[in-house]
């Protein structure tokens, strides 16, 4: 019996020895960090890191993770694995709508995270940060499936030290979605409309 138990305060003294107490946070965050499923879908090279750290030679399972689901429905874990376009830009978002809270995100490699070797093409988004929030960075390219374990250690460590009292996803006023890219001759972001037609009126004034 560790010592912790023994200085609990409003525990009776009789019953000390006899019962365990804790934290509800403690007990909800190793739930959740150790049965972690991670949505099954790939982008580029980096998926391929991605599905030989599910092998058997370094085993997801071990972090309760081997079960990659492929609805996002049922999923908690995002891993953008691979150079994100802009043509998938829009499906990855609204994948990520559709998965429940709590949800988490995983930036995998240099092109998810920045862009990588192709950051200067007219197809390529730089950041997949710039439409969804993300919770571990991981560089490489592409990173290697060490790599990636140390990425949901990392995770699983965020996840721990959370608490029920405070997070976004208890609140009733919060939805987390996030409003799907149009996909024109380039990217729109409709969070950036307003300041886009604000700018668009001063031209035309500044014209007149």
């Amino acid at each position: 019996m560790s010592e912790n138990v023994e200085s609990e305060v409003g525990v009776p003294q009789a019953l000390r020895r006899n019962i365990f107490t804790t934290a509800l946070d403690a007990v909800y965050n190793w739930s959740r960090s150790s049965s972690t499923w991670p949505v099954m879908f790939g982008l580029a090279c980096c998926a391929i890191e991605m599905v030989a750290t599910a092998a058997a030679r370094y085993d997801m399972s071990r972090f309760g993770m081997e079960v990659m689901r492929a609805s996002p429905r049922q999923s908690d874990l995002m891993i953008v694995a691979g150079t994100v376009t802009k043509k998938m830009l829009p499906n990855i978002v609204r994948i990520y709508n559709q998965m429940p809270e709590p949800r988490y995100v995983i930036a995998m490699g240099a092109c998810a995270t920045g862009g990588g070797p192709f950051k200067d093409g007219y197809n390529v988004v730089s950041g997949i940060d710039k439409y969804i929030p993300v919770d571990v960075y991981i560089p490489g390219c592409p990173p290697t499936p060490e790599s990636l374990m140390h990425g949901f250690m990392k995770l699983h460590q965020k996840m721990r030290s959370q608490s029920i009292t405070n997070v976004n996803w208890y609140n009733k006023s919060y939805t987390g979605e996030v409003p799907v890219p149009i996909l024109g001759p380039d990217v729109i972001d409709p969070r950036e409309i307003p300041a886009m037609s604000k700018a668009v009126r001063l031209a035309r004034e500044a014209k007149e």
